[in-house]
């Protein structure tokens, strides 16, 4: 095409940039009160503002009648009663709760948001909320010098978004994935600001396909949608852990994964056989290599109908599920939106006879083509299109299978605009809506329809989902992994920022393919990328057809040896990792965390892009590019363990690590605790025995932290079948002083202490738990 070759930027074809007109709201006419909040009659529109806490403020304009506050897909939250003070003038009003104070100013209509204290972190000046002729809607807020953004779910480019401009319209992008790709497969209108050590965020509820620029202008960024309302909440932080957890009471949590999902993944484009399985899952267990899950891409099927298998390839499946599950193996099929059209394929069948296709608004079914060819395509905005989606997956869970990988699903369609004609017509539970409005909620509500089906068909099983689209909310459903990366070191190094901004956005559970999918991988890059993953939280090894084969023994022994090593410490380091699962799930943190997180007030980690964090003390600094092995770690405040030597290294200043190509650069914070477990087997993967790992600290320091354990499998423990200690780690003049401060749950696991190993301590020090002279931990039955 003639727009991808140097014939684009022709000088003659530059167009002069034409400045856009939007019609203000104009000013404030009358306001009354609503449930939970307020609505405003302006001159050129209406607002509503509604209150769903003390530091969480929904604002909503419609340029044409009272807005409808009751159409979100992302939001499960409820709006509640706040006790608030108001102060009317003749120029503002101000709403006062407990924790900010929202100011409207009259003429012209404009907001602002202060803490307590006086201080603004959100505000309009100039220009505010506005809109086009054409249904466009936009709002403009001040921009600082000292903003920094972080979120927007899935992008490319470096941790700080300060200075770029993103779309939010789910595409399938095979390539190329470089930092100015945009959009990619997730939509996730969210972003979180930093600015001097304090934080705030945005959530923009609107599924068309919408901007956010904070690049156009120096002293003011924008976000914006096609149509529908302007309907974004004001989340008042003040802080980014904060923060997270104000925009996750909104859109949800993730659920608890099974431990088995936690493990490490093998995938490839594609295992085409049965015994092709059986001799892989095999290679795993004589070689002693950790192994989790298997994935079946499209070959599996029957001409790549979903809920078959190719009965020649696979005569057995049922068997192969069971074979592989003894050897502590799942098998993870993927399953695409699109129904081959086959008058003799049941699903097809089913589909077209009970009205659950996508169609166009003169009842004709849309067809598009994909991988079975021409195909059509379940609506999942209908109840009983999702339902009819979910009870399928009997098909899978028959056969023993517990996940499922949703793939093509932004969706994805093989013509010039890479998706569904956005004329359709989305029945969506009786208010219908074309696919220009709910494009971008496809993916999520795939997700919905399949891990729903999945979780009533599992007998108390927790199902695992993968996907690859999705929108605001889908943290619910499903894990993400970041799509058809390429085996390049600069995607090893886009991967960084890309995960911790997914975490930013409402999703703890994801991670780029290791080794990357396209292209052929290098034995240096497979072990580099290895390394990263065992601490990614999605941690699968995946790669595309026609590629270089990629498991773990495709390199040599030496290669073999260190990639066994990281997938091995992953297991050792899934107590820890799945205790910081928990605080996801009950509190919206991610597992993997930009150094901001952790330290808002150092300006030095805003754009740290090649570093990350395991929980709150824990700093992983990996070798990002070939051929070297001296790489500058910076370490915030504290001092710091170097587990490779047991070097401590003093924070806020950078240090030259060297590291060989078998080691990955972790570093502890002195004071503090990880837990950690021994390897057994594949087929048991149960520890038998968890240590704390503790660092000692300067006298006086304290650190906090909890450790939670169930049985990874099931639900019990939503009705007590869980351990959960609150543990207390105190650095004294004599020793540490480590005490069990809280232990809830009935849950029994199989080791009776906890073992403790204190690093740091001089000769005359002790070991104090729970006032006793001891180095274990035995827990309360």
């Amino acid at each position: 095409m003639l727009e991808d070759t140097s014939f684009a930027i022709q000088p003659e074809n530059e167009q002069e940039s034409k400045s856009i007109t939007y019609q203000d709201i104009g000013n404030m006419q009358t306001y009354k009160t609503i449930d939970y909040g307020y609505s405003f009659q302006c001159t050129n529109g209406y607002v509503s503002v509604q209150f769903f806490g003390e530091s969480i403020v929904r604002i909503v304009m419609n340029q044409k009648s009272e807005p409808a506050l009751d159409q979100s897909y992302a939001v499960i939250a409820n709006p509640i009663e706040v006790p608030i003070q108001s102060n009317d003038t003749e120029e503002a009003i101000a709403f006062n709760t407990k924790k900010v104070v929202l100011t409207i100013q009259k003429s012209p209509f404009r907001i602002k948001v202060a803490d307590r204290n006086g201080k603004s972190f959100l505000e309009e000046e100039n220009r505010g909320m506005a809109y086009r002729a054409n249904g466009e809607v936009v709002a403009f807020k001040k921009m600082y010098a000292d903003d920094h953004f972080y979120g927007f779910g899935e992008k490319a480019g470096h941790l700080d978004k300060r200075g770029e401009k993103y779309e939010m319209w789910n595409s399938d992008v095979f390539a190329p994935h470089n930092p100015e790709t945009d959009p990619l497969y997730q939509s996730i209108p969210y972003f979180m600001t930093l600015r001097n050590g304090r934080a705030h965020g945005v959530f923009f509820d609107n599924t068309f396909r919408s901007t956010f620029d904070m690049r156009s202008f120096e002293d003011m960024y924008s976000f914006k949608a096609e149509g529908g309302q302007l309907d974004y909440y004001i989340l008042a932080g003040p802080d980014p852990k904060t923060v997270m957890e104000q925009y996750t009471y909104l859109t949800g949590r993730m659920p608890l994964p099974s431990k088995w999902s936690l493990g490490y993944h093998q995938s490839r484009y594609s295992y085409k056989s049965e015994k092709e399985v059986r001799e892989l899952a095999q290679k795993f267990i004589d070689k002693d290599i950790p192994l989790d899950a298997i994935h079946l891409d499209i070959h599996y099927m029957d001409g790549y109908r979903v809920f078959t298998f190719d009965k020649d390839k696979f005569p057995n499946p049922e068997q192969l599920v069971a074979d592989l599950r003894k050897m502590g193996i799942r098998i993870v099929p993927i399953v695409d939106p699109g129904v081959k059209k086959d008058s003799e394929y049941t699903i097809y069948q089913e589909g077209i006879l009970d009205d659950l296709f996508c169609k166009y608004l003169e009842g004709d079914v849309y067809f598009g083509k994909v991988w079975p060819g021409t195909s059509a395509f379940p609506d999942f905005t209908d109840e009983k299109a999702r339902k009819w989606w979910g009870d399928k997956h009997t098909f899978y869970t028959k056969a023993g299978i517990e996940g499922i990988w949703n793939d093509m699903n932004e969706p994805a369609v093989f013509n010039e605009t890479k998706t569904m004609d956005t004329s359709v017509m989305h029945r969506n539970d009786g208010k219908m809506k074309t696919h220009r409005e709910l494009h971008n909620v496809y993916g999520l509500l795939m997700g919905q329809a399949t891990y729903q089906g999945l979780k009533e068909q599992l007998d108390g099983k927790r199902p695992f989902l993968l996907t690859r689209a999705g929108y605001a909310g889908v943290q619910r459903y499903a894990a993400v992994w970041t799509g058809d990366n390429r085996s390049f070191w600069e995607h090893l190094q886009m991967s960084l920022p890309m995960v911790m901004n997914l975490g930013l956005s409402g999703v703890p559970f994801t991670g780029p393919d290791v080794g990357g999918f396209a292209h052929d991988t290098s034995s240096e890059l497979l072990v580099r990328w290895s390394q990263v993953g065992a601490f990614t939280p999605f941690f699968r090894n995946h790669s595309v057809i026609g590629s270089h084969y990629q498991e773990p023994w495709q390199f040599g022994e030496d290669n073999e040896a260190i990639i066994k090593k990281y997938i091995k410490m992953r297991y050792t380091w899934m107590p820890q990792l799945y205790s910081l699962f928990y605080q996801a799930s009950v509190k919206g943190l991610p597992v993997m965390r930009p150094l901001l997180m952790e330290f808002p007030e150092d300006k030095k980690t805003y754009n740290l892009n090649d570093q990350f964090m395991i929980g709150d003390n824990v700093i992983m600094a990996p070798i990002l590019a070939p051929s070297v092995t001296d790489r500058s770690v910076y370490l915030p405040a504290g001092e710091w363990v170097n587990l490779e030597n047991g070097e401590t290294l003093s924070g806020e200043k950078a240090h030259l690590i060297h590291a060989e190509l078998d080691h990955l650069p972790i570093f502890v914070k002195k004071g503090s605790a990880i837990m950690q477990a021994d390897w057994e087997s594949n087929v048991d993967k149960t520890p038998k025995s968890v240590l704390m790992e503790v660092y000692s600290g300067a006298p006086g320091e304290v650190y906090n932290f909890t450790f939670y354990d169930d049985d990874g499998e099931t639900f019990n423990y939503e009705s007590g079948g869980f351990l959960r200690l609150d543990i207390e780690v105190k650095s004294a003049n004599d020793g540490a002083i480590i005490s069990v401060t809280n232990q809830e749950g009935n849950y029994q696991p199989s080791y009776e202490t906890i073992k403790i190993n204190v690093h740091g301590l001089r000769d005359n020090q002790h070991v104090i738990v729970n006032n006793i002279d001891s180095g274990t931990i035995t827990l309360v039955n």
